[in-house]
């Protein structure tokens, strides 16, 4: 099964550029004193909301990422199988959920 990864090329939008909603226009003055519209897709829009959390901090522990890894070098990593299985259990029960 191929999955299809391409994303969208700048400026072009599934819809053409023609869906539009209220939140994602904005009207600006003009060099020349009329009025402009700038219009964001909700690609756009979503890729600026993800660009501000990522700005808030790293998301990663590094600490806790060099601590695995020296337990890995040094064989004292263990692996729980039954935690993972109960974590993937528990994340798609959420992601169902949330699509009911």
């Amino acid at each position: 099964m191929k999955i299809n990864t391409a994303m969208p090329s700048v400026g072009s939008a599934p819809d053409g550029g023609r869906a539009r909603t209220a939140s994602s226009t904005a009207s600006r003055p003009s060099s020349d004193g009329g009025d402009a519209q700038v219009a964001l897709s909700p690609l756009s829009s979503r890729l600026q909301e993800i660009g501000a959390t990522a700005a808030a901090g790293p998301m990663v522990d590094a600490k806790r990422v060099a601590e695995i890894k020296q337990a890995i070098s040094e064989g004292r990593f263990k692996i729980d199988p039954e935690r993972i299985a109960d974590g993937l259990l528990s994340s798609v029960r959420q992601m169902l959920a949330k699509g009911n």
